[in-house]
């Protein structure tokens, strides 16, 4: 729901209904994952995808109909052997959507929703899209770290459903958990999407350079809280970095330490060293490398610089496997040459590292092309 928020909570603002289909659960070749979204708005346009096109326009009816009538579907949408395009998803996957209508009436939480996305605030949004009882599906209860808003139909239910959600939250997964008719948690008869919208994933550019604003921009677009650092004060500027979200001037290490002591950085963070100077890598990346729970810790620099480089972080006292978390030359080997094509190689590498892919061309393998996250749920 977060991609198409801001298109839904309009139409909720202005007392519309609008038909939302939502991506609940994905098999094999899935086109697109859990929580992708799509809204139909009163006027018929749309915003959001839930297949990359495969089934829009059939998702796209059945949302009108949603908001038309009040009433939420819960769809399969896949192929068979005998007719592979009896239902459009050409793909090999099989995608559950769930279809609602959402208005100030069947989701007065909304607003609360969009409130903490924005202010980067973990929620999650728990929807009955199973259960024998139609009245009990498209509930909501909305789940923060202390409360919770709404109810799903019963206090049994609601307490089951806001202490499974919390677990989910923690660690950033969405998924769909199945209950008996009352919350029973044994039992079969209901199922409830889980929504996690953990604050966004940081990236950490340190080096206030030509490439940093590229990779500043790249990171932004994969949905990143961008942050460029660097010690001097005449090239650290918020100018410069448009794209960055944030603009740092202090030493880099001193800066990293300060946000792993205040844990505003976690295990989806990527560190990005772009400076290629010891008295500032060094330091900084002997500090990253140390800590065991980012995502992703690369350096820019030749191959020559990398070998000095991890000479004197040796010195440092780091170990082997602590070096081996670093991936020094930074990026994918795509010839790049400019900053921005450069860039484009350090967010491949990135994507690769976190969906477990082998930058190999995909015409060159076999087997699937969707991966699951290697390290973490987003």
């Amino acid at each position: 729901m977060r991609d198409v928020l801001d298109e839904l909570v309009a139409i909720w603002r202005s007392g519309g209904t609008a038909g939302l289909g939502t991506v609940v659960r994905t098999f094999d070749s899935a086109p697109r994952p859990a929580g992708a979204s799509m809204v139909v708005a009163p006027d018929g346009s749309v915003a959001g995808s839930v297949s990359g096109g495969c089934v829009e326009g059939a998702v796209y009816e059945s949302a009108t109909t949603a908001s038309d009538t009040g009433v939420s579907t819960l769809e399969r949408y896949g192929v068979s052997d005998d007719d592979a395009f009896a239902v459009g998803l050409t793909c090999g996957g099989v995608l559950d959507i769930f279809v609602e209508p959402v208005s100030r009436a069947t989701f007065p939480e909304l607003e609360s929703v969009a409130d903490a996305i924005a202010e980067d605030r973990p929620i999650a949004v728990a929807t009955v899209v199973r259960h024998a009882d139609p009245s009990r599906v498209g509930r909501h209860v909305v789940v923060g770290e202390l409360a919770a808003e709404g109810s799903l139909g019963s206090d049994r239910t609601d307490s089951a459903v806001v202490d499974d959600a919390r677990g989910l939250l923690a660690s950033g997964r969405s998924a769909v958990l199945t209950y008996g008719l009352d919350g029973e948690r044994l039992g079969d008869g209901m199922d409830v999407f889980v929504a996690s919208y953990a604050p966004r994933p940081r990236m950490l550019v340190f080096g206030a350079i030509d490439f940093a604003a590229a990779v500043a921009e790249q990171g932004a677009f994969l949905g990143y809280r961008v942050t460029v650092c660097d010690a001097r004060e005449v090239f650290a500027t918020t100018a410069r970095f448009p794209s960055a979200e944030d603009v740092v001037v202090d030493w880099p290490h001193r800066y990293l330490g300060e946000q792993i002591s205040k844990g505003t950085v976690d295990q989806r963070t990527v560190v990005c060293v772009l400076t290629h100077d010891p008295k500032f890598d060094i330091p900084l990346l002997a500090l990253a490398l140390r800590h065991p729970g980012f995502a992703f810790v690369g350096a820019m620099g030749s191959r020559r610089t990398h070998e000095d480089r991890v000479s004197r972080l040796k010195g440092e006292g780091l170990t082997d496997g602590e070096l081996s978390r670093l991936s020094s030359p930074i990026g994918l080997d795509l010839g790049a040459r400019t900053p921005q094509e450069t860039a484009v190689s350090i967010a491949a590498e990135i994507v690769a590292r976190r969906w477990g892919g082998s930058g190999e061309p995909l015409a060159a393998g076999r087997g699937r092309i969707h991966h699951d996250s290697v390290a973490h749920d987003t």
